[in-house]
């Protein structure tokens, strides 16, 4: 199988993140999103939706979209579990996904999509063809970070991970949001979210934090 990888963007980490918890391994190609090689006819005839990350298995299944990547992942090799153990446990996990997405990283998305040069005519992502950024949504983008840090924040007062007392999915998603938010979208973590800046710095510890 191969992934159609880019390093500047935070959805392909994601499933990277989560192969190296798995220990799962596999031939990579790094695709220029900045220069617009996923809007290249040789990727577009991989994938027509023109995203990232883009797996293609052995058999020529072609799978986008991370978390459908990742499920993937976790059905091919259970252990360790990051997607739940039991039917309440993995919808837990998948609610609390989906909050990490909703919540932060559409913001981060939107905060520097809106905001960086190169994406004048590329206000949204994929193959969308020609959509203006709209300069007005960069700050709606960062106010909508700064509210995910802080019910983040709460959430982890009563909480070692994200979604509970185990790191999964869901770790992963918020760690690659808060990491691009930071940077790209430059709304750091705010002063008084300790909780937060307790759990970054104990999860960017972990060696799937590199991949």
């Amino acid at each position: 199988m191969q992934l159609y990888d880019s390093k500047l963007a935070p959805n392909p980490r994601r499933v990277r993140m989560f192969m190296a918890e798995k220990g799962i391994d596999c031939d990579t190609v790094q695709v220029d999103i900045i220069q617009g090689e996923n809007l290249s006819d040789d990727f577009l005839a991989i994938n027509p939706r023109g995203v990232l990350p883009t797996l293609v298995l052995d058999d020529g299944t072609v799978l986008d979209e991370s978390v459908a990547i990742c499920r993937y992942f976790e059905e091919l090799e259970p252990q360790p579990p990051l997607m739940g153990t039991d039917p309440v446990s993995k919808a837990q996990v998948e609610a609390r996904q989906r909050h990490m997405e909703f919540d932060g990283l559409m913001g981060a998305a939107e905060a520097f999509r809106n905001a960086f040069p190169g994406f004048a005519n590329r206000g949204l992502a994929g193959n969308a063809g020609t959509v203006d950024a709209v300069p007005a949504l960069v700050e709606r983008g960062r106010n909508t970070v700064v509210r995910f840090y802080e019910r983040l924040n709460e959430a982890l007062a009563e909480s070692e991970f994200v979604a509970g007392d185990a790191f999964t999915i869901a770790d992963i998603t918020a760690l690659c949001t808060i990491d691009f938010a930071a940077g790209a979208a430059r709304v750091p973590i705010p002063d008084g979210c300790e909780n937060v800046k307790r759990w970054h710095a104990a999860v960017s510890a972990r060696p799937s934090a590199a991949a």
